[in-house]
């Protein structure tokens, strides 16, 4: 596939409110940020990768992530990560002038894509217990966020997405080795959750720092979401290909630890 260039765009406009609730919050929510058909478009396309590139779909792949079925106990695939070399349509939405746009309105500078996943949660995955994204490497940058696109109605049944607001403020507060760790309990009141319930064409924007986490899909419904991440452009520049180097190098050296040493990424 050829990939476009990203170049500098101006800023979307968000109100003073918009964004001092995001800094408050750690998160962001904007209803019917795209058209409905742009994202039938991509949840289109995102149906066609499943079919179109089975042959990704490998455990030692390091583009695949597995997750456990709460129902049957097997092990299902559940992510592409990345995708926007995959996918014109999820390529087209991480590098659309409005969401970049907004990113940089939030950021006050030009922002640029890190890293990029689709999870496609069919009935019956488990959810992701209590965490933060961003990771303690030195070249990680902080002002990693997340931009939440769904295909899909997301709510409690399928097992959206709930932010913990305010807490970005701590920063890091999960052990600074690791790369998905749940947070200890005690840390977070987490009676103070808010539940991402999204319609296709909404977004959610939340920080590296934000505490997180989803519950099972306990529905007879798909929760595909598509997941493109940023930094500051004064925080590294353009670095998603230095980023998955490493990525997959700190992986395989992990793997290694116990014995894995078959991955590779295709």
């Amino acid at each position: 596939m050829t990939m476009l260039t990203e170049v500098r765009l101006p800023d979307a406009c968000l109100s003073d409110e918009q964004i001092g609730s995001w800094s408050d919050n750690g998160f962001l929510v904007l209803h019917g940020f795209f058209a409905v058909d742009e994202i039938a478009e991509a949840a289109d396309e995102a149906d066609e990768l499943l079919v179109r590139h089975r042959d990704l779909i490998h455990r030692d792949n390091q583009r695949c992530r597995f997750q456990t079925n709460v129902v049957t106990g097997e092990e299902q695939f559940e992510c592409f990560d990345p995708v926007i070399d995959l996918s014109l349509a999820c390529h087209k939405l991480a590098l659309d002038a409005r969401l970049l746009g907004t990113v940089g309105a939030l950021y006050g500078e030009e922002a640029c894509l890190f890293k990029d996943k689709i999870v496609y949660k069919p009935p019956g995955l488990k959810g992701y217990e209590l965490h933060q994204d961003y990771a303690p490497w030195p070249s990680f940058p902080r002002s990693f966020l997340t931009v939440l696109i769904p295909f899909d109605r997301v709510d409690h049944d399928n097992g959206c997405t709930e932010v913990f607001p305010g807490y970005h403020k701590n920063g890091l507060m999960s052990p600074p080795d690791r790369f998905y760790y749940p947070m200890p309990a005690g840390l977070i009141d987490e009676s103070k959750g808010v539940s991402l319930m999204l319609d296709p064409g909404d977004i959610a924007i939340f920080t590296g720092f934000t505490p997180h986490r989803s519950g099972p899909n306990r529905s007879e419904r798909w929760r595909r979401q598509f997941f493109p991440s940023y930094n500051r452009l004064s925080e590294g520049g353009h670095q998603r290909p230095q980023h998955y180097e490493e990525f997959h190098r700190r992986m395989r050296d992990r793997y290694a630890q116990s014995g894995r040493t078959g991955l590779y990424f295709r």
